[in-house]
C-alpha cells in the first residue's frame, strides 16, 4: 500500500526538487562570479535546506546526535557510511558551520544543475574511479585546502552507496592521503541509519516516512595516532553505529 501511495507523492516530490535546483544554479552562478566564496557557499548551504525541505513531503526526518562534540576552528575530516545522496544533503546542511567539501566522482561535475557548479567551483574534487593515479593529487589538493583553511572533507570510505544499508568494506588509500597532507585534522567518524530506505524501490517510487539518524562518534586527532591504528578505530565506531 505505502508504494502505490508513493508514487504521486514522488511525482510532486521530484517537480520539487527539480523547480529547487534549476531555480538554484542561477543564483549560485551570480553568488560565485560577483560576491565571491562566502555567498556561493550561503547559496549552497540554502539550497540544499530547501532539499531538505522537499523530502519532508515524503514524510522523511532527520536526526543528528553529538553535534556538538565536534571541534571547532580546526580541519576536520568526516568519515562515513553511504546509503544514498540524501546523506549529503543533510551534511551539508546540518554540518554548514564546516564548510564541508566532498570527494566525488567526476560524473557528477556535469549536466546536473546547481549539483555539478557546486562541486566544480566549491571546493569539492572530483575524481575518476577508473583512474587512481588521477584520484591521488586531487585528494592531495583538497587535503592542503582543509589544513590551510580548517575547513571539513567528507569521504566515504566504501567507495559505493549500500542498497541495504549493511556497511561493505573501507577503502583506506583516499583517508590515508586526507590524513597524510592535513596532519593538524580531527577525524570524525560519523554512522549514517535509514537513508537507504528512502530508494529502497530505486528512484521511483520513493519510499514513505523514514527517519535519518546521523550519530556523530568521538573525534580523532590524526597527529595522536599512527594510521592503522586510526583507520580500525574509524571504521569501528561507524560500524557499530548502524543499525540494520
Amino acid at each position: 500500500m505505502q508504494k502505490l501511495i508513493s508514487y504521486p507523492i514522488s511525482i510532486i516530490y521530484y517537480l520539487c526538487f527539480g523547480l529547487t535546483l534549476v531555480i538554484f544554479h542561477p543564483i549560485q552562478w551570480v553568488c560565485f562570479h560577483v560576491f565571491g566564496y562566502q555567498a556561493h557557499k550561503k547559496s549552497v548551504d540554502y539550497l540544499n535546506f530547501f532539499l531538505l525541505k522537499c523530502t519532508n513531503l515524503l514524510g522523511t526526518t532527520y536526526k543528528f546526535e553529538n553535534i556538538e562534540n565536534i571541534p571547532k576552528n580546526v580541519p576536520l575530516i568526516f568519515v562515513s557510511n553511504h546509503q544514498s545522496m540524501y546523506d549529503i544533503i543533510a551534511m551539508i546542511w546540518f554540518f554548514r558551520r564546516f564548510h564541508c567539501k566532498f570527494v566525488s566522482k567526476k560524473e557528477l561535475g556535469k549536466g546536473i544543475p546547481s549539483v555539478s557548479f557546486n562541486l566544480r567551483h566549491g571546493g569539492s574534487v572530483l575524481i575518476d574511479r577508473k583512474d587512481p593515479k588521477q584520484a591521488i593529487p586531487a585528494i592531495k589538493g583538497l587535503s592542503e585546502y582543509i589544513e590551510k583553511y580548517n575547513r571539513s572533507a567528507v569521504i566515504f570510505p566504501e567507495g559505493t552507496r549500500s542498497k541495504t544499508g549493511k556497511p561493505k568494506e573501507f577503502a583506506q588509500s583516499g583517508l590515508k592521503i586526507l590524513c597524510k597532507y592535513a596532519p593538524s585534522a580531527y577525524v570524525i567518524p560519523v554512522s549514517i541509519n535509514n537513508s537507504w530506505k528512502i530508494v529502497k524501490y530505486g528512484f521511483f517510487p520513493l519510499g514513505l516516512g523514514n527517519h535519518l539518524t546521523f550519530v556523530v562518534h568521538k573525534p580523532l586527532a590524526v597527529k595522536e595516532y599512527d594510521f592503522k591504528e586510526l583507520m580500525e578505530k574509524t571504521e569501528t565506531a561507524v560500524i557499530q553505529g548502524i543499525k540494520i
